[in-house]
């Protein structure tokens, strides 16, 4: 039964034997899996059963049928989403969090997880070269983190203006002008429409061919402003000028947002911290750690300059709840109950260090642009400026690119998915593994220009 006390050892080994079997042969297996496992999982659709499996059959099911059926996006050769695979201390880090079973929403919950929530939480800020004193929390994913930015941003906007947003919802409220870019990323627009703000109502600024805001011909802003800006566009890897940008935002009392994903992650090494200079100087970031840090899926993070601020949006207090001086981390996300992804995030960055963060952007750049500069000798035309750890490149007219990707996701060497850049179809790369390397880049190019050829 799933609750057998007695067998929990052997089942746990047998997880533990049947994961670390799964990780080793990722190097040697196609990228997208075959169209009969994926098939064969008809198999775990049954009846609900009356007395329930033994558990070790349930996670030998799981793991004969589902394993085969999985996409090896924590392989060195998956580029597509931004996706990058877990690092093996982040791995472990969550199998012994699994263990612990913790809910991080409050101190007196686990003392673990709300210490190293809030150790975490300054190790990025400085990694990433933000204001010292930024707070945040942690949450689902980059849209989420950019929900929970954009309510610090929305109530402490409009408490400049005497309305109190978080008691009094936006009924009656001074309208909020919110100003996006041109490429901004769907993600801040669901956000925008999760806290009230509209996803289609904002003040859209152009944007030049690498998907940058144009810092000329600013508009003017009045009355309550937030101004949403990108650190590395997810199919260029290009960021807006903060500097300009947030120059024009402050003087209008505006807040600044940022976008940030997986470009934040620039300002954490030497070689592209220049891509994301001028980032510092605004009030909130989101980002992902289950993209550039490597951690697992399900990792996002909400930074703010000011975490009065978020906790005036998000903190929520009851009779049964306690009240004391410590950090409460449901006061800093929308979630009350929460899982403790500080975890991960610290053990990522207690393994790697400045340095060892610093090698992982840089390497992948490195990769991203060896990527790019075998596909234009192929012929192939590379659509953007490789700044970052994103290629996107054409094969022709829409047709042919179309059947290239696809071609190369049945081929398995390498999974690449397809994007429409500047009018143009194209496919799209991403380079964000940490066990990708130069051999697993010659080979996926071999196997691109194969499928091309065909």
């Amino acid at each position: 039964m799933g609750g057998d006390l007695a067998g929990r050892q052997a089942l746990l080994q047998d997880a533990s034997r049947r994961a670390q079997a799964y990780l080793a042969g990722l190097a040697g297996r196609g990228v997208a899996p075959a169209p009969a496992a994926v098939r064969a999982l008809d198999e775990l659709d049954f009846p609900l059963p009356q007395a329930g499996r033994p558990a070790a059959d349930v996670l030998a099911m799981l793991d004969d049928v589902g394993s085969p059926a999985t996409v090896a996006s924590a392989g060195p050769r998956y580029f597509g989403f931004v996706t990058g695979g877990a690092l093996p201390v982040a791995v472990a880090a969550a199998w012994l969090a699994a263990a612990w079973d913790q809910n991080a929403g409050l101190a007196v919950m686990s003392p673990t997880a709300a210490r190293l929530d809030a150790v975490a939480l300054r190790w990025m800020a400085e990694v990433l070269g933000l204001p010292a004193g930024t707070g945040g929390g942690f949450v689902t994913g980059a849209t989420m983190a950019n929900a929970t930015c954009l309510a610090a941003a929305r109530d402490a906007v409009l408490a400049r203006r005497g309305w109190n947003a978080a008691g009094q919802g936006l009924v009656g409220a001074p309208p909020v002008t919110v100003v996006v870019g041109a490429e901004v990323h769907m993600a801040v627009r669901k956000a925008l429409g999760i806290v009230g703000l509209g996803r289609d109502r904002a003040v859209v600024l152009p944007a030049d061919a690498q998907g940058r805001i144009v810092a000329a011909g600013l508009p003017g802003l009045r009355g309550p402003a937030i101004v949403c800006l990108q650190a590395g566009n997810v199919n260029s890897g290009t960021s807006d000028p903060f500097g300009p940008l947030t120059a024009w935002a402050r003087d209008a009392g505006a807040w600044v947002h940022v976008d940030g994903a997986f470009g934040l992650w620039a300002a954490a090494a030497p070689g592209t911290a220049a891509q994301v200079a001028g980032v510092a100087g605004a009030d909130s970031w989101a980002t992902d750690a289950h993209k550039w840090l490597n951690t697992t899926y399900d990792c996002g993070i909400a930074l703010v300059r000011d975490p009065a601020a978020l906790s005036a949006a998000l903190g929520a207090s009851a009779a049964y709840l306690p009240e004391g001086a410590d950090r409460e981390p449901s006061h800093f996300t929308p979630q009350s109950s929460q899982r403790a992804r500080g975890v991960e995030v610290w053990a990522a960055l207690a393994a790697l260090g400045r340095d060892g963060v610093a090698d992982l952007v840089e390497r992948t750049c490195h990769l991203a642009r060896r990527m790019a500069g075998g596909l234009r000798e192929s012929g192939f035309a590379v659509l953007n400026d490789v700044v970052l750890n994103q290629v996107v490149v054409s094969f022709g007219d829409p047709a042919r690119t179309d059947a290239v990707i696809g071609a190369v996701q049945r081929d398995g060497t390498c999974w690449c998915g397809p994007t429409t850049w500047q009018g143009q179809r194209a496919m799209r790369i991403s380079v964000s593994n940490w066990s990708t390397t130069e051999e697993d880049i010659d080979a996926s190019l071999a196997a691109i220009r194969a499928c091309a050829a065909r």
